[in-house]
């Protein structure tokens, strides 16, 4: 997720463990995921509306308070910081995007791209440079905006599946979302577990770096399939220009907004310059894109009150208190962290407020059963950005799936780097690796 220093979350708790509590979530899953692969297409639910029915459950059923009450408390979730902050982020990545796309620098882009990359290493490329950009900047959503317009226009270009190209950049955003030194996700991780960061860095780079390193050879392999035309337009460098500002910038640590504004006004100086737009033209193409995120804002809103109804209803306490019962081993014991953090992300769509929220918990569990600190921490990163990134309501498949106006679903099934991570973090649990930390 993006950095902040601000507090994301006010947690506290205000209920004894419900697993009634948790019922919202298996109406969303129900109405959306589980409709969608039984009728086998990923667009006949809109995911808004799977999100309104079952927000509007989760107010009915929560208990004490009258209904006026309860909205409130529905509305003060959906209007948290990080929440807001997160659509101000989606806005000015419309903004920048429809303006981008106006003026012709996601063609140019795209088009240098082509004429740097041979055919074979395209796709490891895209991958190469989601996972190093989200390595520096520390945030999966800005690493998103950034390349996945660049990746829908290779696809476009290179007739590879749209859903399957969108995915190597989310996958790869994912890599440093759990590695990066100024990631919200390893300053929680810890500061919540008392490490140091070096020391996290090292014990979890021994468990995801292989798997990255194998997602890396599929794609080399996966390239030999890939023909670029024929024929490729010349690249107009000048059009280069606000997505190399936006790309520079995002790896020298600015702000993701600060990011998106600096090249929302680098797209619109040079489409006037070069005659890509008048500037009524640049205004028209903002506003297109802005409105262009109505339905994901809504769905940010809507799910946001939705997953703090289920927290305030002691649905995350719930999770909280049967995994940690009858934990009687090292072994157990991480897993249970594992499976405290990862239902906490299901719960929250939020990988840092998951750590957060399970953090201190993971910390009395490793301290009981003498767990290296260091170990700890990776669990609690590794198994937030797994979830996370496989959930179709979190931010960074939503805004993937806004940008590409494909279902989130479709790019679930092509995340490899996700999915090998979580296989090799669980190896690494069940075989007692790294030993030294073990």
């Amino acid at each position: 997720m993006q950095r902040s220093s601000d507090s994301l979350y006010h947690i506290h708790k205000t209920r004894k463990p419900n697993f009634w509590a948790l019922s919202p979530l298996f109406v969303f899953l129900g109405i959306y995921l589980i409709t969608s692969l039984l009728v086998n297409d990923f667009y006949k639910v809109p995911i808004a509306v799977a999100f309104l029915i079952s927000s509007a459950f989760a107010v009915i059923i929560s208990r004490g308070g009258s209904i006026n009450e309860r909205i409130a408390h529905f509305s003060s979730g959906a209007a948290n910081g990080n929440i807001i902050q997160m659509i101000w982020i989606f806005i000015l990545a419309g903004a920048f995007a429809q303006s981008a796309k106006s003026m012709g620098a996601i063609d140019a882009t795209v088009n240098l791209t082509l004429q740097i990359l041979p055919d074979n290493l395209l796709l490891a490329g895209i991958f190469i440079a989601s996972c190093f950009i989200s390595l520096s900047i520390g945030t999966s959503v800005g690493t998103i905006v950034a390349l996945a317009p660049v990746a829908i226009g290779i696809a476009n270009q290179t007739d590879t599946e749209l859903p399957y190209m969108v995915a190597i950049v989310v996958g790869g955003a994912f890599f440093g979302d759990n590695l990066s030194f100024i990631s919200d996700t390893t300053i929680a991780a810890t500061k919540t577990q008392g490490c140091l960061m070096k020391d996290k860095f090292k014990v979890n780079s021994m468990i995801v770096v292989p798997a990255a390193f194998c997602v890396l050879l599929y794609y080399i392999f996966a390239g030999l399939n890939i023909h670029l035309p024929s024929h490729l337009t010349e690249v107009q460098w000048i059009k280069v220009i606000p997505y190399l500002i936006v790309l520079g910038s995002a790896v020298a640590g600015f702000n993701v907004m600060l990011v998106l504004l600096l090249g929302i006004i680098t797209s619109g100086v040079i489409g006037i310059a070069t005659n890509g737009f008048d500037f009524f033209g640049w205004f028209g193409a903002m506003g297109t894109g802005i409105t262009g995120m109505g339905e994901l804002i809504i769905i940010t809103l809507l799910a946001g009150g939705m997953l703090e109804m289920i927290r305030f209803n002691g649905g995350i306490d719930y999770i909280i208190e049967k995994l940690t019962r009858k934990v009687n081993s090292k072994r157990g014991a991480e897993l249970s962290i594992a499976g405290l953090v990862s239902f906490a992300n299901l719960c929250t769509a939020n990988n840092t407020i998951a750590i957060i929220t399970t953090g201190e918990i993971a910390r009395d569990i490793a301290n009981r059963f003498h767990i290296d600190k260091r170990k700890s921490a990776s669990i609690l990163d590794t198994f937030s950005c797994l979830v996370q990134g496989l959930i179709p309501y979190g931010a960074q498949m939503l805004i993937a799936a806004s940008l590409a106006s494909i279902s989130p679903l479709s790019i679930i099934r092509y995340l490899y780097y996700p999915m090998l991570m979580g296989i090799f973090a669980l190896a690494a649990i069940l075989l007692r690796y790294p030993r030294r930390y073990s």
